[in-house]
């Protein structure tokens, strides 16, 4: 089930967020701890779906400062009214449960709570044993996720548990485990009615829910894919392997890992068997050793953007190479082709790892520059290629120019890696950046008259190849593409 909370300060406002939420929520959560005076006996009278009455206090992340009386006396007057959830913490429970609960009928659920805001203790099952005591009909156990493994651990305690359960984590490293609710066993999941309405850190909105994550398709044989990174919050990888999932009907969700640690997310992530990864920034390289298996072109380039699960071996494959280079190659004619062609590339990541090995293949007369020099030096010396520092004079006298670094990426777009005055009008610039669309030096180089391609068209090829390395299906490069320009265009890229 879904849950909306109603963060509303005021019962008007609460009222008629409940009757938004209640079109496209299963149950409704009214936090009124949020609002000064709750009428709860005309905010429940008139409710379309089920509702959790919710008096949090300040000491478990609400907002009720008052008297502890007072404020079990509200949850008290839920029950009386018939709500169809109270929920009460673990260290106030005794005051509902020795009242007989005050519904003598039973129609109220008492779900007791315990709220972490500063990590996930390595003691759960303790915590759950003594949550079961109370004797309520529901356990909710929510903590902090200060890594990605945390949500690990939420998924065993799941796994365990005897009774309903509702259980996940919070802030960004939590954000896996209230996606995948349904494949974990939790009770239910939250999701904010809107944004700016979200009643806990790491909540996503309803929306997101619905439309990116097709949430209400999930199910406990739902194959799981997902981006290991850091950041991974602007990657329009989600929407775009969802919607082709979608598209094929293929029981199967993308998820964004926020990744600190690669070796301690491989081995901790085997528990939960999932199918592939895409591997972006800064992962590409260290990943390596962690995996079962290297293709030929991964391990000749020392980078991969992609991890296949094959019965529990770990296969990593670069579908960098191949992209770049198409998509380079759809800008210049058969006559201007890569190869004998002075192509200066900048950076010495993954990408450029990629890339360098990709032009390395068609014969072209590559000089890597990075900021550190150093880094530039060993892929050069790798890749059988020339290296320059970045304020060489004639590091830039080349008729290829590729960016492969975050340089000009969002938010930060007006930065480039390259002064506009070191640019001709006779280069092909490259710039392997997809969000924003066009960057800032490639905006540069169109003003100078270059042909110039932009990082959308390496994602398309490369996402496409990921997704038949995972299915064996061909994806629609079209539909790919219209996905990312509207994700794009939505986040102001």
């Amino acid at each position: 089930m879904i849950c909306i909370p109603i963060t509303a300060n005021n019962a008007e406002d609460a009222r008629c967020d409940m009757e938004a939420a209640s079109k496209v929520a299963d149950v409704i959560e009214l936090r009124i701890d949020y609002i000064k005076n709750p009428d709860l006996e005309r905010l429940l009278a008139n409710r379309t779906k089920p509702v959790i009455v919710t008096n949090r206090p300040v000491r478990e992340g609400g907002r009720y400062e008052g008297n502890e009386d007072e404020r079990v006396a509200h949850l008290k007057q839920a029950i009386e009214n018939h709500a169809d959830y109270v929920d009460i913490e673990h260290d106030s429970i005794h005051r509902i449960m020795s009242a007989g609960r005050g519904d003598s009928k039973g129609r109220t659920k008492i779900i007791v709570s315990y709220h972490n805001f500063r990590e996930t203790p390595g003691d759960l099952m303790n915590i759950y044993q003594n949550l079961c005591r109370s004797e309520a009909n529901i356990v909710k156990i929510v903590t902090q996720a200060n890594t990605i493994t945390d949500n690990i651990r939420i998924y065993q305690l799941l796994r365990n548990a005897p009774k309903p359960t509702i259980s996940f984590c919070m802030g960004e490293y939590g954000i896996v485990s209230r996606i995948l609710y349904r494949r974990f066993g939790s009770y239910l999941t939250f999701a904010s009615l809107r944004a700016g309405k979200e009643s806990a850190p790491g909540q996503i909105c309803i929306q997101e829910l619905l439309n990116t994550y097709r949430i209400l398709k999930q199910d406990k044989h739902t194959s799981i894919y997902g981006l290991i990174g850091n950041p991974v919050s602007h990657s329009i990888g989600p929407a775009i392997h969802n919607t082709l999932f979608r598209e094929m009907d293929l029981n199967c969700i993308y998820v964004p890992f926020k990744v600190d640690n690669i070796a301690d997310f491989i081995d901790t992530f085997k528990s939960l068997d999932v199918k592939g990864y895409s591997v972006t920034i800064p992962h590409k390289e260290a990943v390596i050793k962690h995996l079962d298996v290297l293709e030929p072109m991964a391990e000749k380039i020392g980078a991969v953007n992609t991890i296949v699960n094959r019965e529990g071996e770990l296969i990593g494959f670069n579908t960098d190479c191949n992209a770049a280079v198409r998509a380079l190659e759809s800008v210049v004619t058969p006559e201007e082709a890569v190869k004998g062609k002075k192509v200066t590339l900048i950076g010495a990541g993954g990408a450029a790892r990629a890339i360098a090995f990709g032009l390395k293949e068609r014969q072209a007369s590559v000089t890597i520059i990075n900021r550190n020099h150093e880094r530039a030096q060993a892929l050069a010396g790798e890749v059988g290629c020339l290296s320059m520092k970045y304020d060489y004079p004639r590091a830039f006298e080349t008729n290829i120019l590729i960016n492969a670094t975050p340089v000009g990426m969002f938010p930060h777009v007006n930065e480039t890696p390259v002064a506009k005055d070191k640019l001709r009008s006779d280069m092909v610039v490259f710039d392997t950046i997809y969000n924003p669309l066009e960057t800032r030096l490639m905006r540069d180089a169109r003003s100078l008259g270059c042909k110039v391609v932009g990082g959308l068209s390496m994602f398309i090829y490369q996402a496409a190849a990921q997704f038949e390395l995972w299915t064996n299906r061909q994806p629609s490069l079209e539909l790919i593409e219209k996905i990312a320009i509207e994700r794009l265009s939505q986040k102001g890229g």
